[in-house]
């Protein structure tokens, strides 16, 4: 007789009151459902042995009719400077990136949302794979209590921000993205500040203004890497749906709505945005709203058509900007050794 194959549902979609009906329709407590929670979402359990305040029987039960479609952490990478990459295997067999980044003062982790990206910029490793899928909340959630955990084995640190600028355009992943930043930030979560999150996008004019309309309370980077439209269509296709004006249109309704400013991500590139020209229009476009710039060094991917601009051009750039009172700071990458810094990650392990 052929074996019948039933899938078990993850226990990690169930509200908690869906989880109360199931242990009441067994025989059990209520109450049972807020211990799994628990276990779930505040200690990240990835087994249902690991709930330890829970009889044998009751884990038994669990097992039966539930999984949990945990991430895995397939391989580990270290570089030189201390910082980590995550190759995660997803419960498909797909895998994303993510990246603990360790600073003096802080820790951060850098998460991806979906599996490839669909966005086609010229300089990012990662939009040469095509995008398969969105990663569900969970899958975003797992990467962070991943880190987490890392911090606290390998730097004895609590992990203190997170940055969404991982594989693929986070507002295109919006639902999910949002869910998993509510589990992150719960106090039945990992209980971390809002204000310790930053959602990066290219520059989704209409998500953005979904944003304010939501009233996000994390913070909001913007790649911009040029303020004209001629050169920003030519690395960023995005930019012929979302031009420069909508974009702004955008980031005002953003302020306006939240009073939170915005930072651009910028990087300078021989030959592409590496004039006067270039510098004034990102000043300009910096006064649209309150903001900061982060001056990015480039990190080569393998055809090597885009070249980090020599630092002459960046002091010209800095000098300007702080000169007519924008905060900017030139951000050195890290985990270059290891593929595993801004626009790197690409699956190559």
């Amino acid at each position: 007789m052929q074996a019948t194959h039933t899938t078990k549902r993850d226990i990690r979609k169930l509200k908690v009151e869906e989880l109360k009906e199931f242990f009441v329709s067994h025989g059990d407590k209520a109450f049972r459902a807020q211990q799994v929670d628990e276990w779930l979402w505040k200690k990240s359990a990835k087994k249902f042995d690991q709930m330890t305040n829970l009889s044998v029987a009751t884990r038994e039960l669990l097992g039966q009719h539930f999984e949990i479609n945990h991430i895995q952490v397939d391989t580990m990478q270290r570089s030189t400077d201390g910082t980590i990459k995550n190759a995660v295997t997803l419960h498909d067999g797909l895998i994303v990136e993510s990246v603990l980044i360790p600073a003096e003062k802080r820790i951060t982790a850098c998460v991806s949302s979906q599996v490839g990206c669909s966005l086609a910029c010229k300089f990012c490793a990662t939009a040469r794979l095509k995008r398969q899928r969105n990663l569900s909340a969970d899958e975003i959630y797992d990467q962070v209590a991943a880190i987490k955990e890392q911090a606290e084995m390998f730097f004895n640190r609590p992990l203190t921000n997170i940055v969404f600028m991982g594989m693929g355009e986070p507002l295109l992943n919006y639902s999910n993205v949002i869910a998993a930043i509510e589990k992150i930030t719960s106090q039945k979560g990992l209980g971390m500040a809002m204000k310790r999150i930053t959602v990066s996008t290219v520059g989704i004019a209409k998500m953005i203004t979904k944003m304010a309309d939501d009233g996000v309370k994390f913070n909001l980077a913007v790649s911009l890497h040029s303020a004209l439209d001629q050169t920003r269509s030519s690395i960023m296709p995005i930019n012929d749906s979302n031009p420069l004006n909508e974009l702004a249109d955008a980031l005002r309704y953003w302020y306006q709505k939240t009073k939170r400013k915005v930072t651009y991500e910028y990087v300078v590139w021989q030959g592409i945005n590496d004039s006067m020209e270039h510098a004034q229009a990102l000043l300009k476009f910096c006064k649209v709203i309150p903001s900061k710039v982060n001056l990015i060094e480039y990190n080569p991917i393998e055809d090597g058509e885009f070249k980090q601009a020599n630092d002459a051009v960046l002091t010209m750039y800095m000098d300007l900007l702080e000169r007519n009172g924008i905060t900017t700071r030139i951000r050195k990458s890290r985990g270059k050794d290891i593929d595993a810094a801004c626009g790197q990650l690409a699956n190559k392990s």
